[in-house]
C-alpha cells in the first residue's frame, strides 16, 4: 500500500472535488447499512450535508467506522460529525460545500436554519483507486 502520491492525489482531486455520488456504508447491529449521498472530496476525506438525527449519523455515533464506494474507487474511513452547517468553525467547508453543490443545495431539502444540518467528514484511512487498467492501493493516513 502506498502513500497518497502526486499522481493518486490529482486523480482523487480530478474525480472527486465536485458534487459525487458516493455509496456510504455504516453499520448496525453487525449489519451493513448502504445509502448513496453527494460528497465532495478535499485532501484525504469526504464531506456530506446530513442531519444529525438521521439513522446513519445515529450508526457513525456508535460505530465511526465507515466504508464508500463511488466511480471506481473503494475506502474505509472514519466518520465524524463537524456539527452544524452554518456554526463559524465551519464557514470555509461549507462555502465549498455550498459552491460544489450548488446545482441542488437550496431546493428545499436542507434546512439551514435547524442546528442538526450538519456536515459529516469522512476521513479515509485507506483505498483501492483504479484507472486506465492500474491499481492503485492508497494509504491515507500519512
Amino acid at each position: 500500500m502506498e502513500k497518497l502520491s502526486v499522481e493518486t492525489k490529482r486523480l482523487m482531486e480530478e474525480r472527486f472535488c465536485r458534487d459525487s455520488i458516493i455509496a456510504l456504508a455504516t453499520m448496525e447491529a453487525d449489519m451493513p447499512q448502504v445509502r448513496y449521498v453527494n460528497g465532495y472530496y478535499e485532501e484525504g476525506a469526504f464531506y456530506v450535508i446530513t442531519y444529525a438525527l438521521s439513522n446513519k449519523m445515529k450508526q457513525i455515533e456508535k460505530n465511526p467506522t465507515v466504508a464508500i464506494a463511488g466511480d471506481w474507487f473503494t475506502a474505509h474511513g472514519e466518520g465524524v460529525n463537524l456539527g452544524y452547517f452554518g456554526k463559524p468553525e465551519n464557514a470555509e467547508i461549507a462555502a465549498k460545500l455550498r459552491k460544489a453543490f450548488a446545482e441542488w443545495i437550496d431546493n428545499g431539502h436542507n434546512n439551514f436554519e435547524d442546528v442538526n444540518t450538519c456536515i459529516l467528514c469522512i476521513r479515509l484511512t485507506d483505498g483501492c483507486l483504479l484507472s486506465h487498467g492500474t491499481r492503485y492501493d492508497i494509504d491515507f493516513r500519512a
